[in-house]
């Protein structure tokens, strides 16, 4: 049992699976993998939780989005490595199964499902607020009732987000008729709302007062680091540049440079933005501020700019949903490929050469989830997720590099086993700052996932047929 539970997948065998039926179309350059890694992580980190992360970390939360970032582009070295290497769908799930082994991949296979899943469900919670006081402001309201899941709004009865679910079956439908329709649209809104923050930092640079940083660490380390673990929300996404790596022309050359450049240029916007906030309004004030870019335009006396932020903010959030509709339905489509879950989801349409059914049943999935449940909690739980895979990840080059030296590595992370080990200490200590009840609740869904594999996918795997 112990041989099949670590059974491997090898590098021949994952790439000549992206052939024939099953293959999807190549579309992506290295620009449109930088966009879909800018969408996925500007978006909610910045027009939300900057304020939820000032209160915390005060003036420093710019050094809580250093050590995040941080902890990310060490793993996103990783990431490079791997998806230069193997350039096939499924991320990280992909690069265990390669590394080590069937069981661990399906562990973080099933990691990534509630990753991006939540993700997707939380940011079109976050997505409907701002679009609801977009059309309050143009002279259009939706009843509140429709407004926000059940117990979504304090002291308002509430049954149904009917704006959350509207826009994750836009997003849907967008990535059922084609990667190169869906990269279009990214694209274009990633220039926009950077567009939105480069005018932002413009207008509200000049009325920064340097007094509002002092004390600049008003709670210590610690509240350093725990802003950093809740901040670390901001950057998740990244990682779904990789599930990408099957529909990239020139994978090799495009995805490591997509990869890193797309983190580096938000965690600089991160850094600048949440410096003149700070700058700006004294952290304090943040509390309980839903939209800490617009009180600090108000602050400012630059009303003007606000709406235009509002703008920025929803076209923000669509990517990230964008990005995390993406990432969700290739992890699963590399899953079912491998027999792991139901076959039916690597089915790819005939035309549009899209996993169809797969993107059908899981946008409808993250839809009603974003509909019927207030997510308000769970960014913590996502962080997990995404923290555990990037340690995973980590471990995964040093595995490869001592059982396979010979394998073609067309992107080298440097320095191994330092940088991977600075990936997972610094992710390790992320997650020890999470609640003991975000462990709880990661605990219960593995624990689910255990139930999974061994009832159906270790009888069903490809490997186990074969």
């Amino acid at each position: 049992m112990s041989n099949s539970l670590f059974r491997k997948k090898s590098i021949s065998d994952l790439i000549a699976a992206t052939q024939g039926e099953k293959a999807l179309k190549k579309e992506l350059g290295s620009f449109d993998l930088t966009m879909l890694g800018i969408g996925a992580i500007i978006g909610t980190g910045i027009f939300v939780l900057t304020g939820t992360g000032a209160v915390t970390a005060g003036p420093g939360l710019v050094l809580s989005f250093v050590i995040a970032g941080l902890a990310c582009l060490f793993a996103a070295l990783s990431y490079a490595e791997f998806a230069s290497t193997v350039p096939v769908s499924g991320s990280v799930y992909t690069f265990t199964y390669a590394s080590m082994g069937e069981f661990l991949a399906f562990i973080i296979g099933w990691d990534l499902i509630l990753e991006y899943m939540l993700a997707a469900s939380a940011v079109s919670a976050g997505w409907s607020g701002y679009f609801v006081s977009f059309l309050n402001g143009v002279g259009i309201h939706i009843p509140v009732e429709l407004t926000a899941a059940p117990g979504g709004l304090k002291g308002q009865v509430t049954y149904f987000n009917l704006p959350a679910f509207i826009i994750l079956m836009i997003i849907t439908f967008l990535l059922y008729f084609g990667i190169k329709e869906s990269k279009r649209v990214n694209n274009i809104m990633v220039i926009l709302k950077i567009a939105v923050i480069l005018l932002f930092i413009l207008v509200a640079v000049k009325y920064v007062k340097p007094e509002n940083w002092t004390p600049f660490v008003p709670f210590g380390t610690s509240g350093v680091l725990s802003a950093a673990a809740l901040v670390f929300f901001a950057f998740i996404g990244f990682d779904a540049v990789a599930s990408a790596a099957e529909e990239t022309k020139n994978p090799s050359r495009n995805l490591p440079r997509g990869i890193i450049t797309s983190l580096l240029i938000c965690t600089v916007l991160y850094v600048v933005v949440s410096a003149i906030m700070t700058g700006i309004v004294p952290f304090m004030n943040f509390d309980g501020v839903s939209h800490p870019v617009s009180l600090v335009l108000q602050v400012a006396g630059q009303n003007w700019v606000a709406g235009i932020v509002d703008i920025g903010a929803i076209l923000g959030m669509t990517t990230v949903m964008l990005v995390m509709l993406y990432g969700q339905t290739r992890v699963m489509f590399a899953m079912s490929r491998d027999g792991l879950v139901p076959k039916v989801l690597s089915k790819v349409h005939p035309k549009h050469k899209t996993p169809y059914i797969n993107t059908l049943f899981f946008g409808t999935l993250s839809a009603l989830m974003g509909g019927f449940i207030p997510l308000d909690e769970l960014a913590s739980l996502v962080n997990i997720g995404t923290l555990s895979a990037f340690i995973l990840i980590s471990v995964a080059v040093i595995v490869m590099r001592k059982t396979q030296p010979d394998l073609p590595r067309a992107f080298k992370c440097p320095a191994v086993p330092l940088i991977p080990i600075l990936a997972i200490l610094s992710c390790g200590l992320l997650i020890y700052k999470l609640g003991a009840i975000t462990f709880v609740r990661f605990f219960i869904w593995l624990a689910i996932g255990l139930v999974v594999y061994f009832l159906y996918s270790r009888k069903h795997s490809e490997l186990n047929e074969k």
